[in-house]
């Protein structure tokens, strides 16, 4: 058995057991309802943590330069490399 295989292992067996032991903490225990607050509380961090992160991405990145301008430096870029292709003839 490889380390990959060992390690696929450990997560089987530690998955299938939190999947008992939340369903027992959900289900049969006395803090239930602490349970299910906590993991609604967690899911909805989770997606707002994500859509906040998104929000602060979109907000710190500066735009992309206009496809005209990208253009012109490239026919700029093109018209140099033209004329050192003619002077390099030329000599």
């Amino acid at each position: 058995m490889n380390r990959d295989q060992a390690l696929g292992g450990i997560l089987l067996i530690v998955g299938v057991l939190g999947i008992i032991i939340y369903g027992w903490l959900v289900f049969f225990s006395a803090w239930q309802m602490l349970v299910i607050q906590l993991t609604a509380f967690i899911a909805i961090a989770a997606v707002l943590a994500i859509v906040a992160w998104i929000g602060y991405t979109l907000a710190t990145t500066p735009p992309p330069k206009p496809i005209e301008e990208i253009e012109k430096e490239i026919e700029k870029e093109l018209a140099e490399v033209q004329k050192e292709e003619t002077k390099d003839k030329t000599s």
